[in-house]
């Protein structure tokens, strides 16, 4: 059964590679060579991605890592040849029938190099997307009955950074020089730090200690902290200063104003840790009433029902990445009820982050990295 698990993914990877090595090679203009360097890209994607999706579970070496590194690239140029193909058939199929011999030639043809051209475009783009220090993205939540001291209060949030083969210590140190420059009032870190063990990226998470906000930076765990020790990094986030919030929260007083802030374990925890099960109710238990907004820190948006039924007034969430590049950030809905950007549910305002990092292929195609500065104005 173990071996089954693992050849059917190498079997179906294989089949889709084959796959667009059959539709689109052939149709390439005939130039010496061409045809034969587009089998040897697509033979180093085959080879290389398996590489880079369990580099986490390797022993680190540079040479190893170098490879991961260019799997992890080729899993987005893959990607996109393989839309791009599925694309390109459909539009085929669809009218080729009417067209004579010569125009059927051409527009094979034609089309074959848009999809050469068209995924090296995005995967280009994408990268160049991905490696820049995220952006700021302002955004003004209108709160009810908010208190005076707190009209303009801000939280800085940053999110799915992913530290690992392909982000390093000075990816991870930019974040942390644009988050201080805008002097939040408050920092929440939405999980997904990190892809791998303690002894391997603690180098490279140290940045985190110098984030500096007048309230502190708060942390809570995804499911991404699970596969890679969750109990180990917990610790290692609290030495680095970050308040990890585990289904609990804590009372603020800003400018004498009382407000909650709250975290829950990652939605997936108990799969685990049945001791984590992430539960806002529990987190807000034996809060003020009149500690007001009730903010929660929740790495996945599917804990949104949940908080709002406890009474919270505004989630802050990621790990959808806003789905890192198109067209996944289309199919992000079918296990998400919010892909980005602002949503209200009920009484509850919904925020998810794209991302700060990236996650697999450093590719942010049409869904660019974020760190997000909101502001809590009154409704």
């Amino acid at each position: 059964m173990r071996s089954l698990r693992a050849i059917l993914p190498l079997a179906i990877l294989a089949l889709v590679h084959a796959y667009i090595g059959w539709r689109v090679l052939p149709d390439l203009p005939v130039v010496a060579g061409l045809q034969w360097t587009g089998w040897a890209v697509l033979a180093l994607s085959f080879t290389s991605i398996p590489i880079g999706l369990m580099m986490r579970s390797l022993e680190p070496r540079v040479w190893l890592e170098r490879f991961a590194v260019l799997g992890l690239f080729m899993m987005g140029l893959f990607s996109s040849l393989f839309v791009f193909t599925l694309l390109r058939d459909l539009a085929l199929g669809v009218t080729l029938p009417f067209l004579s011999a010569q125009r059927t030639h051409a527009l094979s043809s034609g089309s074959a190099v848009f999809v050469v051209v068209a995924a090296a475009f995005a995967s280009v783009v994408g990268l160049i997307s991905a490696r820049r220090v995220a952006r700021v993205v302002n955004v003004d939540v209108p709160i009810l009955n908010l208190p005076l001291a707190l009209h303009g209060f801000t939280i800085a949030q940053i999110s799915d950074i992913h530290v690992g083969p392909t982000i390093k210590r000075a990816y991870v140190s930019g974040i942390v020089d644009t988050v201080n420059g805008l002097q939040p009032d408050l920092i929440a870190v939405t999980g997904d730090i990190v892809d791998g063990s303690v002894h391997d990226l603690s180098p490279h998470t140290e940045p985190l200690k110098r984030l500096a906000a007048k309230h502190g930076a708060f942390f809570v765990t995804g499911n991404h902290e699970y596969y890679s020790g969750e109990r180990a990094w917990t610790a290692e986030f609290k030495r680095l200063g970050l308040r990890v919030l585990m289904n609990e929260h804590v009372v603020v007083t800003h400018d004498g104003a009382r407000f909650v802030v709250a975290g829950v374990a990652d939605y997936s925890a108990h799969h685990f840790d049945p001791a984590q099960r992430s539960d806002p109710k529990v987190a807000l238990q034996d809060a003020p009433t009149d500690a007001t907004p009730r903010i929660l820190l929740a790495h996945q948006p599917r804990s949104a029902a949940a908080a709002a039924d406890a009474g919270f007034d505004l989630q802050l969430s990621g790990h959808t990445h806003g789905g890192q590049f198109w067209p996944w950030n289309y199919f992000v809905r079918l296990q998400q009820p919010f892909t980005a950007g602002l949503h209200r549910l009920n009484n509850l305002w919904v925020y998810i982050s794209r991302g700060t990092g990236y996650w697999g292929p450093p590719n942010r195609f049409g869904a660019p990295s974020e760190i997000s500065r909101l502001r809590l104005v009154p409704a």
